[in-house]
């Protein structure tokens, strides 16, 4: 199995980025977190995973250990893919999707992408004593999808979904709550969107 490619991003897309290692050119599928730091033309390093279907043999890729982590426990829960498993890490922190299974909050858990009533149960179930990604101290310090906040982690994962639907990245969208710092406990979805946004439009 391939462990790792170091190389340069020779092109980006919304679904996969194909790296130059030494004159060969891999397409590595990314989640939007690993794609938002990606440059074409700069070197780097993704941590892969080799998926190796009756169809095709395809690359998985990932800027940090954790998000690697993360993916080999989704792809264990049944009924949870490799796409599937893409989605979610790239829709919400390893740190956040941990807090959201320990809390058993399905509201949260079925806001990701490619995930049901009885998808977001199975992954409480299955992974409840496997997702250790930091406590709450740690998830304010990495910027984590429910850092900083004081409202309802249903309202910002509301939030947060609608930001990535816009295009926005999860890097983007946790920076942004990140500065915005507390938000008043009676903040609605739509109120906490707008605020999201005209922080972005500042950048």
């Amino acid at each position: 199995m391939i462990g790792f490619l170091k190389g340069k991003v020779e092109y980006v897309s919304m679904e996969y980025c194909l790296l130059d290692v030494s004159g060969v050119g891999y397409r590595v599928f990314v989640s939007n977190n690993t794609r938002s730091q990606l440059k074409t033309g700069q070197e780097t390093m993704l941590y892969t995973h080799l998926s190796v279907r009756e169809d095709a043999m395809l690359l998985y890729g990932f800027l940090t250990q954790d998000e690697y982590d993360l993916f080999q426990l989704l792809i264990t829960v049944s009924g949870i893919g490799p796409k599937v498993a893409m989605g979610i890490i790239g829709a919400i922190t390893p740190e956040g999707l941990s807090q959201a299974v320990q809390n058993k909050n399905i509201k949260t858990l079925t806001a990701l992408p490619g995930i049901g009533k009885k998808s977001a149960e199975r992954l409480i179930l299955e992974l409840k004593d496997k997702l250790h990604f930091g406590g709450s101290e740690e998830l304010v310090e990495a910027g984590g999808t429910f850092a900083a906040l004081e409202i309802g982690d249903d309202i910002f994962s509301e939030a947060s979904a609608a930001l990535l639907s816009l295009g926005y990245s999860q890097g983007e969208v946790s920076a942004v709550f990140q500065r915005l710092g507390n938000i008043d406990q009676s903040a609605d979805v739509q109120t906490v969107i707008k605020m999201a946004l005209k922080e972005l439009a500042r950048r």
